[in-house]
């Protein structure tokens, strides 16, 4: 196995923070979450920041839009001596600079249409240790966009 893919959290230990405002798509998120993972979600940016420096979360998702916050200072925060959690940033529509700034962070960047179909790909997939992904690669698929994950890298070899 690579070193630069990241294991998937076993499935008994996963926790994922959730960080979403609006209250119909957290509930949507955390439905579809809650099905592979323990979920503990918030609304608020201020409550998020406490719980991601006091507690240790095997993935962390966040909507950029977070009222007067971003949601990539979530990701900034992460605890690095106890371990970087995957972070998942995403927005409503799709914005290559946000996306660029989500990967400097060490993020990985959805739209977040698509984030109730992938999440479980993110939690339990084996993941590179950075979103490497082209933003120029187009989505064949409907779904996953290219670079993303090794097993994904092994369906494009299957489509062509």
């Amino acid at each position: 196995m690579s070193a630069s893919l990241r294991m998937p959290p076993h499935a008994s230990r996963t926790s994922v923070l959730l960080v979403e405002p609006a209250a119909a798509a957290r509930n949507i998120l955390h439905t579809a979450a809650s099905t592979f993972a323990h979920v503990e979600s918030h609304a608020q940016f201020e409550t998020a920041r406490a719980r991601v420096l006091i507690a240790l979360f095997d993935v962390l998702v966040t909507n950029v839009r977070l009222g007067d916050y971003n949601g990539l200072h979530l990701v900034y925060l992460r605890p690095p001596a106890r371990g970087a959690p995957c972070a998942i940033v995403y927005s409503d529509e799709r914005d290559p600079g946000l996306a660029r700034e989500a990967q400097r962070a060490g993020a990985f960047y959805e739209v977040a249409t698509c984030l109730p179909v992938t999440l479980r790909a993110y939690v339990t997939g084996m993941l590179p240790v950075r979103d490497r992904r082209g933003l120029a690669i187009p989505d064949r698929r409907g779904v996953f966009r290219g670079g993303r994950r090794s097993w994904d890298r092994h369906l494009v070899r299957q489509i062509h």
